[in-house]
């Protein structure tokens, strides 16, 4: 037997599974996707067994995509779980055969709820398919599995059809990156898009000021004791330049005087700032294209207020 035969059987009749899915797809899907489009409630998907399991992570999806939804367990539902539904709601039930007991003994309830149902189902003729709204067929001839048996190429084709549906009511939605990212706050992307410099930076003492005219040792001093490897340097209170270590062995290499040459003739002018209103993502690229590991955050006035670095970047999972 080979091992890697078998493999490319299986995903070959997933595959093919999906191209007919794919092929499939006419005005019921539209439908399903309309009438969970205009619930005013939360879409509750069910199922049992292996269609439950795809069933969680298909509210899942929808729930991070923009429409509020959760699973519930057929089993639990016949003993209490039922209080989760509201009439506002939409039901999404799977079940391969369509005649799930569980499922079927919930139809009554849900009839009395009048609570919108779309079926997925391999079985369009089934029970289930017959009492719902909306029925989507899976078209899935059979499993990948050897045996006939083993739920494989159907919930393959289940998952895909929910992804689709949540993506297709995330672009109707006009569902942004910023969306995604308030209900992913934990997440990369979350810290990528929410986080601002102002929720990052060094503030009042702890930004490296130097004046214009102080002696260079001054400004190393400084430095030093602000551990960002640069200092803003300003006059009468706005920023002018700054100086790092980078000029400091520039400075060094020329025989500079450090006790006696004054900052501002030994700055780099202007410098890299940002404001503190800009995303967090923003200052890690604005520090990759200019090629610096700090930048000094100013106001309108190009008053230094802030200041941060990529270590700080690196600590928040901004990078």
């Amino acid at each position: 037997m080979s091992f890697r035969l078998s493999a490319k059987q299986t995903i070959e009749n997933q595959i093919n599974a999906l191209n007919a899915l794919s092929r499939s797809l006419n005005e019921e899907f539209d439908d399903a996707c309309a009438l969970i489009n205009n619930c005013t409630g939360k879409v509750v998907v069910t199922g049992m067994g292996k269609s439950g399991h795809i069933g969680n992570k298909i509210a899942a999806t929808l729930a991070s995509t923009g429409t509020p939804a959760f699973f519930m367990h057929p089993g639990e539902a016949n003993h209490g779980d039922l209080g989760m539904l509201d009439s506002k709601d939409a039901l999404i039930a799977i079940s391969n055969s369509g005649e799930t007991s569980e499922l079927i003994h919930l139809l009554p309830s849900i009839k009395r709820l009048k609570i919108p149902v779309i079926a997925i189902t391999n079985n369009i003729n089934s029970s289930l398919a017959k009492f719902a709204n909306v029925a989507l067929n899976l078209h899935v001839k059979s499993e990948a599995c050897s045996l006939g048996l083993a739920p494989t190429t159907s919930t393959t084709a289940t998952l895909v059809l929910g992804d689709a549906i949540a993506i297709a009511l995330l672009e109707s939605k006009g569902f942004t990156a910023q969306d995604f990212a308030f209900s992913h706050p934990g997440g990369t992307l979350g810290k990528r898009l929410l986080l601002t410099v102002q929720d990052l930076m060094l503030k009042e003492s702890l930004v490296p000021i130097s004046q214009h005219t102080d002696v260079l040792s001054d400004a190393l001093l400084e430095i030093s004791s602000k551990g960002l490897g640069l200092t803003t340097v300003v006059k009468n209170n706005k920023m002018i330049g700054v100086f790092t270590d980078g000029d400091l062995r520039r400075a060094l290499d020329k025989g500079i005087n450090v006790r006696h040459a004054l900052i501002g003739d030994v700055m780099t002018s202007l410098g890299v700032s940002i404001d503190a209103d800009s995303l967090a993502v923003e200052a890690l690229n604005l520090m990759q294209e200019r090629k610096v590991n700090a930048l000094i955050v100013t106001n309108e006035d190009r008053h230094p207020i802030g200041a941060l670095n990529m270590h700080m970047l690196l600590q928040a999972g901004v990078v």
